[in-house]
C-alpha cells in the first residue's frame, strides 16, 4: 500500500510554499524520516521527511511549483528500490552477459579516448540533483560546469551567488573577441555595421537576465512596502561615544569568553540599553491593533541577520530576564542557524522591537525601515574615530551614529528623541545599566 507525502503544517499564517528541490528520484530507496523534498516558505526553508520507509514511487510536483498546506507531493511504495533492479537480470543470463561484455569494451574505449570528458559529465550528473531551479537555470544559460564552482550553501551546495560570481569571473575573459579576427579578415565591413547598429530589443534580452523572485524575497518586498504604506514612519538621529563600552569590552573580553564560552560583543550592550529606554518610553514597544494600542511589558528583540537568501529577523525572547552572556549566546546561535538555513518558524515570531546593525557592512548612516507591526527599529552603524568637543577640548573619540525609525501614529517626536538619549546615556556610562539608573 502506497504512503502519501503531503505538505505539512508550516506555521501560523503560512498557507503555501514553493518546491525548492527534491533530494530523491522515483525508484530510489528511502528510509523513514529521511529528508525527501525542500520547501521554501515566506519565512524559512522546510525539509519534508519521509513518512515511511520504502521506494519513492511517484513525484507529483516539480521544482519551482507552488503548493498549499496538505497538498499531495508524491507517494512511497513498499519494498526497496536498489535491490529490485538488481534481481531482474537473472532471468536472461546469456543475452545480458553478452551485452555486459560489449558495454564493458565500449566503456574502456570511451575512457581511453576521452577520460577528462567522462569525469566532467559524471560530476555534472551528480551535482545537478542538488541544484535549485534558479541555480540550474543560470548554469544551463551560461553553459557552466557546476563541479568547477565552489558552493557556499548548506553542505557545500551551490547557491545563486556562487554561480553569479563564476559568471563574473568568466566574463573577465570573454570568448566573443577571439572570433573577431577571422570575421574581420573575411568581411572587413562587418565591424562598421556593428558600430552603427542600434540597440535592439533582442540585444537587450541577450544582455539581461530574468530570475524568478524567491518566496522569501517577495515577502520581504511586500512587508517593507506595507510598512511604508501603513505607518507614519519617521527617523531621528543621535550619536554615541563608544569609548567606555569599548574599554570595558577590551578589559573583560578574555575573562568573559573563558567563563561563558562566548565572545563579548557590542550587541548585548545595545539590547540592555534599549530595554532601559523602552521601559521609559513604552509606546516604542507597543503596536496598533485596530483602534487600540497594545502595550507590551516584555521585550522580544528582533536581531536582523543578512543571509544569501535575504534578510531574516530571528527574535531573542524575554531579553529583560537574560544576562549579557545569555544574550550573546542567543544571538550567535541565531546567526549560525540563519546562515545554515536551520531557523524555525517560532524563531522568527513574536518580536516587539528590532535592532539592525548596518555597521558590520561599513554603513555610516541609514534610515532603517519598520518591521510591522512593531513601532520602532534602532539602526546601529560603523564606529568611526572623529574629533569631538569634550570639556572644552577637541579629542578623537570612537563615535557611532544611531538612527531610530518609529511609527509617528503612536510615538511622538519628543518620545523618540528621549529614547535615543536614554540609549546614548546608558552606552556612554555602562554603570548606569548595573545600577538601573
Amino acid at each position: 500500500m502506497a504512503t502519501e507525502i503531503r505538505v505539512p503544517t508550516l506555521g501560523e499564517s503560512i498557507t503555501e510554499a514553493t518546491v525548492a528541490q527534491w533530494f530523491k528520484k522515483p525508484g530510489d530507496s528511502v528510509e523513514a524520516d529521511e529528508p525527501l523534498v525542500e520547501l521554501e516558505t515566506d519565512k524559512v526553508t522546510v525539509e519534508v521527511p519521509a513518512p515511511a520507509a520504502g521506494v519513492l514511487s511517484e513525484i507529483l510536483v516539480s521544482d519551482g511549483d507552488t503548493v498549499e498546506v496538505g497538498a499531495l507531493l508524491g507517494e512511497i511504495g513498499e519494498g526497496k528500490g536498489a535491490p529490485a533492479k538488481k534481481e531482474q537480470p537473472k532471468k536472461e543470463e546469456p543475452k545480458q552477459e553478452a551485452a555486459k561484455e560489449e558495454a564493458k569494451s565500449e566503456t574502456k574505449t570511451q575512457k581511453a579516448e576521452a577520460p577528462a570528458a567522462s569525469k566532467s559529465d559524471e560530476s555534472e550528473e551528480e551535482g545537478s540533483d542538488a541544484l535549485s531551479p534558479a541555480v540550474r537555470k543560470l548554469i544551463d544559460e551560461h553553459d557552466l560546469d557546476p563541479a568547477r564552482i565552489e558552493g557556499t550553501g548548506k553542505g557545500g551546495r551551490l547557491v545563486k551567488g556562487d554561480v553569479l560570481k563564476a559568471i563574473e569571473k568568466r566574463g573577465d575573459v570573454p570568448s566573443a573577441p577571439e572570433s573577431k579576427p577571422a570575421q574581420e579578415s573575411k568581411a572587413p565591413e562587418a565591424p562598421q555595421r556593428e558600430e552603427k547598429r542600434e540597440d535592439t530589443h533582442e540585444d537587450r534580452d541577450a544582455r539581461e537576465e530574468r530570475v524568478k523572485m524567491t518566496r522569501l524575497r517577495k515577502t520581504i518586498a511586500s512587508r517593507l512596502k506595507q510598512a511604508q504604506d501603513t505607518a507614519a514612519m519617521l527617523t531621528t538621529f543621535n550619536e554615541v561615544d563608544m569609548t567606555n563600552v569599548m574599554a570595558a569590552r577590551k578589559e573583560y573580553k578574555d575573562l568573559f569568553e573563558k567563563k561563558h564560552g562566548v565572545r563579548l560583543g557590542f550587541m548585548s550592550f545595545f539590547v540592555k540599553a534599549c530595554i532601559a529606554g523602552l521601559r521609559d518610553i513604552p509606546a516604542i514597544n507597543a503596536e496598533i491593533d485596530g483602534d487600540e494600542v497594545v502595550y507590551k511589558n516584555y521585550y522580544n528583540f528582533g536581531i536582523a541577520v543578512g543571509t544569501d537568501k535575504g534578510l531574516v529577523v530571528p527574535v531573542v525572547k524575554n531579553a529583560q530576564d537574560m544576562s549579557l552572556a545569555e544574550i550573546e549566546k542567543a544571538i550567535n546561535d541565531f546567526g549560525a542557524k540563519a546562515r545554515d538555513g536551520n531557523l524555525k518558524l517560532e524563531d522568527l515570531q513574536g518580536g516587539t522591537f528590532t535592532i539592525s546593525n548596518g555597521g558590520v557592512y561599513g554603513s555610516l548612516m541609514s534610515t532603517p525601515i519598520l518591521n510591522m507591526p512593531q513601532s520602532g527599529v534602532l539602526g546601529m552603524h560603523k564606529i568611526q574615530e572623529r574629533p569631538v568637543a569634550v570639556d572644552g577640548k577637541i579629542e578623537i573619540r570612537p563615535m557611532m551614529y544611531l538612527a531610530l525609525s518609529y511609527d509617528h501614529r503612536i510615538v511622538d517626536g519628543k518620545e523618540a528623541v528621549t529614547f535615543l538619549v536614554r540609549v546614548k546615556e546608558s552606552l556612554e556610562d555602562p554603570q548606569r545599566l548595573l545600577l538601573d539608573l
